[in-house]
């Protein structure tokens, strides 16, 4: 697997990453080390995780597997804080007294001594940015952190906490993990801008379209995962007749091309400015295998075809995205 450097921190990184917000919910242990084993023979190196992930139980599912599956030392390992489960009245809490206590809650469950990435999971309007990023610049200082990133954060957020923390004596942000895949390029307007100019790597959540980029529910979908709320809620989003329109359209570039919808899929995400590394999650091993194949990893989009499903799924940017004058 090819690698990428991560920001401006010289660290490189593999050309996917491997999500775990399944581990310990959808995924039991024994499952999640077959998954960490063949993304590390695949080459990967990249592990995310989030302390709220099956409430912690990823992070401990990943503290036992490192050192025994692969070597703390070949994984650059991230994880994420800030989003607050069974509390219905706050659903984030960016303040430094909750931001550094849940970092060391999650060194403990990852059974190491640092992250190589530090992630605010998401914007909080209750606490002072400055308040938030004070707790960054103690996480770095103390040898906990390694860097840090923002996940989730809208173009005015990343703007605003880029230049905060580019300042002499802060620890600069690296990286933004952001949904982005053929069917949400919404970030392209104003995220992605922001990024670039702050010198940040993407790394892209839900590549795949939440799965519906693998033409899976072309023919229609399950009764019985229609009835889950979760799908619903997470995957329906993407069963309308535009999301229809683009599926259909990678999939006849992966006929073009003697490849799957989800290697298309992968290729375009891939090849996008400032991407890292997509991040793909899977339920199983047998699923996490076919991001990971070789014909997967090495196909690169002619430029008629990349050009095509620029064109087909385009987000409608205008003013002030796009200037009038």
């Amino acid at each position: 697997m090819k690698r990428r450097t991560l920001g401006r921190t010289g660290i490189p990184v593999s050309s996917i990453g491997l999500g775990t917000s399944t581990w310990g919910a959808a995924t039991v242990p024994e499952d999640a080390a077959r998954q960490l084993r063949a993304f590390v023979d695949a080459g990967g190196n990249l592990l995310d995780t989030a302390d709220v992930y099956a409430d912690g139980m990823s992070e401990e599912i990943i503290g036992g597997l490192l050192g025994r599956v692969v070597p703390r030392s070949e994984i650059v390992l991230a994880t994420k804080a800030v989003g607050v489960l069974n509390d219905p009245a706050r659903r984030q809490n960016a303040s430094y007294s909750h931001l550094l206590k849940a970092l060391d809650s999650s060194l403990a469950r990852l059974n190491t001594d640092h992250v190589d990435l530090w992630q605010l999971h998401a914007w909080d309007a209750g606490t002072p940015l400055d308040e938030t990023l004070r707790a960054v610049d103690e996480a770095v200082a103390s040898g906990r952190v390694r860097h840090a990133g923002i996940c989730n954060y809208s173009g005015w957020q990343t703007a605003k906490a880029a230049v905060l923390q580019s300042a002499d004596g802060r620890a600069p942000l690296v990286s933004v993990q952001l949904e982005y895949s053929l069917l949400e390029r919404g970030i392209e307007r104003e995220a992605i801008p922001a990024a670039a100019d702050a010198g940040l790597s993407l790394l892209p959540w839900a590549p795949l379209g939440r799965g519906v980029l693998t033409g899976k529910y072309q023919d229609g979908v399950p009764k019985q995962r229609m009835r889950s709320p979760f799908f619903r809620a997470y995957v329906g989003r993407f069963l309308d007749e535009r999301s229809a329109g683009i599926v259909t359209e990678v999939v006849s570039a992966a006929e073009r091309l003697g490849a799957s919808p989800l290697a298309v899929s992968l290729a375009w995400v891939r090849e996008r400015p400032l991407v890292a590394a997509p991040l793909v999650g899977a339920r199983t091993v047998e699923q996490l295998r076919e991001s990971l194949a070789d014909d997967v990893l090495g196909l690169v989009l002619p430029d008629d075809v990349r050009a095509h499903l620029d064109e087909v799924s385009a987000p409608v940017l205008g003013y002030p995205e796009q200037s009038v004058m």
